[in-house]
């Protein structure tokens, strides 16, 4: 039996690879396209140690090229969510009790593989799955995903290091324990280092988990699964299962063991989700641990003393990278009237550079949103401002699903602060411009706060420090993350711990120590020494007897 004091190796952010012409990890990716390309997978459920094939198969196919077959995922019923609790139910007694090290070398070794051999793999699967470009694939799929699991396992020493104090003769010992039962992870499409970590940050603290991917991010989930057999986790721990959401949420949410739910997508889902627990508060065995993050509607706000190219570029990667599908993704942005044309301008000439296409050209900067039901919406506001009299689009505004599902970047000039698309949740790769007077800086910083009911991401450009100072205090509430001079995008694993407020979710920062203490319960000890023996205290004593002959000698 191990009785040392053991140390995770300190945790470095992973380095980006540059995917240069020329460079082995661009021939090493192409390779890897070509091959998922060449065949069709036939994807199971993992249920317990089972791979599970219903025979009721949904077709994936790339969204920039919906005519190619990607492969074949097997779809699940009432009685395989049902399948996936008892086997995490089972395997969580042996998973709850293993050491923790051994819980945190599984993950550790989980981000070495995606640091080599399983990098490009992974990396070609999310373009192809879900239409990112190389370098996107790369920041999300092997990086971000790389830093989760390493900062998770060193965020979790943290944690269990944390002890309370010991007065003379006790021993006072906190233990952090798993939840009593199991944790529900619903993952979204758009990253895969979220698909990776809402399961794995709930499993490394000792719980046991049901994973239901976006239909949209399977092609990928497989690969991820994979990684996590491959590095040791034992079966059971985590249990993937492709099941329609209503179906699974009638079970999961009314059994007596749901312990908690490790969540992001839709405000209007997990609000649903959170309304369906509270009527089912009876059933359980504990309250549950609702975390989620919901989305955003992320603004940009400069300063009229801020530098134009500057707000620029933010503006086109804040708004456009991976088709606009971020939570954090710009899309709403106040320029003063001294700098909106200017700026403009630059995002203009940014759009005319920019090639939108398959993921497999790496020139193209701009790929294909997600699926049909994404773009029909995306269209749907599109043309509705081209109609409107309160907006105009003044870059963009085409689209075409003959091959792929593009939209090309849009930029809405909209004549009313509160017009539709300033305020609704778009996901796409539109954003909307107001200009206001230069002189009411102060008057916009509540137009931004009043705006929307999100609270996720949002930046500020300023050359002026108080300025800065007066938008950090006036927009305290309004982005859980909160960018100077910065896109609202991008945040890093134990740099900017991301998660926003209000109608954005429970702000419980993944990428820190804060969102792991969500999947634990602690247990105080306190161990006593040499315990009393008699119950008295010594207030209890008898008050001494007054000596009441206080002259003894007389006169």
């Amino acid at each position: 039996m191990s009785n040392a004091f053991f140390r995770v190796p300190e945790p470095l952010n992973e380095p980006v690879k540059g995917y240069a012409p020329g460079s082995p990890e661009r021939a090493e990716l192409k390779k890897a396209l070509a091959d998922l390309k060449s065949q069709q997978v036939d994807i199971p459920m993992y249920i317990g140690a089972e791979q599970v094939r219903t025979g009721r198969t949904i077709r994936l196919a790339p969204p920039h090229d919906h005519q190619h077959t990607l492969g074949h995922f097997h779809e699940g019923d009432a009685q395989h969510v049902t399948q996936a609790i008892d086997a995490a139910l089972a395997a969580r007694p042996a998973w709850s009790a293993l050491p923790w090290q051994e819980r945190a070398a599984i993950f550790l070794k989980a981000a070495d593989l995606l640091a080599g051999p399983y990098r490009a793999r992974l990396n070609a699967a999310t373009m192809l799955g879900q239409s990112k470009n190389a370098f996107q694939a790369e920041i999300d799929a092997a990086c971000e995903l790389i830093d989760f699991l390493r900062f998770n396992a060193y965020f979790m020493q943290e944690i269990y290091r944390q002890q309370p104090q010991s007065a003379p003769g006790m021993w006072n010992r906190l233990e952090y324990r798993a939840l009593e039962g199991f944790v529900f992870a619903l993952t979204p499409f758009n990253f895969t280092s979220i698909a990776g970590n809402l399961p794995t940050s709930a499993a490394i603290m000792g719980n046991v988990v049901v994973w239901k991917p976006a239909y949209t991010q399977v092609y990928s989930a497989q690969v991820l699964m994979e990684l996590f057999l491959e590095a040791g986790l034992p079966t059971g721990v985590i249990n993937l299962i492709y099941v329609d959401g209503p179906v699974a949420g009638d079970i999961i949410f009314k059994h007596r063991d749901f312990a908690g739910i490790h969540f992001t997508g839709s405000t209007k889902v997990f609000q649903t989700i959170w309304q369906e627990i509270g009527q089912n508060i009876h059933r359980y065995r504990s309250y549950p641990r609702i975390v989620g993050e919901t989305g955003g509607k992320d603004f940009i706000l400069a300063h009229p003393s801020a530098h134009a190219k500057a707000v620029s570029t933010a503006i086109t990667r804040g708004a456009f990278e991976f088709q606009g599908q971020k939570c954090s993704a710009a899309s709403r942005v106040y320029l003063p009237s001294n700098l909106a044309d200017e700026i403009l301008e630059h995002v203009k000439q940014d759009l005319a550079s920019i090639n939108m296409g398959d993921v497999e050209n790496f020139n193209n900067f701009v790929n294909a949103v997600i699926d049909e039901r994404s773009f029909d919406k995306l269209a749907r506001y599109i043309d509705g401002a081209h109609q409107s009299p309160d907006a105009e689009i003044i870059a963009g505004g085409t689209y075409d699903k003959s091959k792929g599902y593009f939209i090309a970047p849009t930029i809405i000039l909209a004549k009313d602060p509160r017009y539709t698309t300033m305020c609704d949740e778009l996901f796409g790769p539109v954003v909307t411009v107001y200009t206001y007077e230069a002189d009411k800086f102060e008057q916009t910083l509540d137009l931004v706060d009043q705006t929307s009911p999100y609270a996720l991401t949002g930046a500020i450009f300023s050359q002026d420090r108080y300025s800065i100072d007066l938008a950090t205090q006036r927009l305290v509430n309004a982005a859980g993350n909160f960018y100077i001079n910065d896109k609202p995008t991008g945040a890093v694993v134990g740099q900017q711990p991301f998660g926003g407020a209000r109608a954005s979710g429970t702000n419980d920062k993944a990428g820190s120590h804060l969102n792991l203490l969500r999947w634990t319960s602690a247990r105080a000890i306190k161990e006593t020494f040499n315990p009393p023996t008699a119950y008295p205290y010594p207030f209890m004593g008898a008050e001494p007897k007054e000596d009441l002959n206080l002259d003894k000698g007389g006169f």
